[in-house]
């Protein structure tokens, strides 16, 4: 039971940090408000949790054994992140009345996990850490305390970004807020370059 406690701690952690996910919610948040931003949450943490689950069921030793593997799809990561990037900063400011652009979607969230190096990174250093065993119900076990943690983690980022809103109404500040996510979007793809 202490491992599944210290597996949640790591969860949490893991999930607050600032990342991928964390920074597109920061900047959906801000621009779509909270109610449009629930399906990229629900994608992120439904998604991500099933992805911890299918790792532990074997993936993680495929990238272990297969290292071209691992690096075609941080290539492949790292070019959808760059792409992600480019559509943050060049998010057009709403008009009066009506919203511009679409938050991600639960299924576009779910699958953008699979590309998300941290999200992978992640999974993998939790059912390497805390699986309790190599069966399907350990692996299992660890995507559910993912699960557990992972959308009020989240939420919090989404939520802030709902509080910018108000200071964000000034387009040039919405710009420049754009800009910065998207920078910071970027810079969250370094450390995996060296890992």
């Amino acid at each position: 039971m202490t491992l599944f406690f210290a597996l949640l701690g790591f969860a949490f952690v893991a999930s607050g940090t600032p990342g991928p996910n964390n920074l597109m919610l920061l900047a959906s948040g801000a621009n779509f408000g909270l109610k449009r931003t629930l399906p990229h949450m629900f994608g992120i943490s439904l998604g991500h949790s099933f992805m911890v689950f299918v790792i532990g069921l074997g993936l993680a030793q495929a990238f272990q054994r297969l290292p071209l593997l691992q690096t075609t799809m941080i290539l492949v990561s790292m070019t959808y992140m760059l792409w992600l990037a480019w559509k943050i900063a060049h998010s057009a400011p709403p008009k009066q009345g009506e919203a511009a652009g679409k938050p991600f979607t639960f299924l576009q969230a779910a699958a953008f996990q699979w590309v998300n190096p941290k999200a992978v990174i992640m999974a993998i250093s939790a059912q390497t850490n805390y699986a309790l065993g190599e069966t399907w119900m350990a692996a299992l076990l660890v995507g559910v305390g993912f699960m557990m943690v992972n959308f009020p983690a989240i939420f919090l980022w989404a939520w802030m970004g709902t509080e910018l809103r108000r200071f964000l109404s000034n387009p040039r500040r919405l710009t420049i807020f754009n800009w910065s996510m998207a920078l910071l979007l970027i810079a969250s793809m370094v450390p995996v370059l060296f890992h």
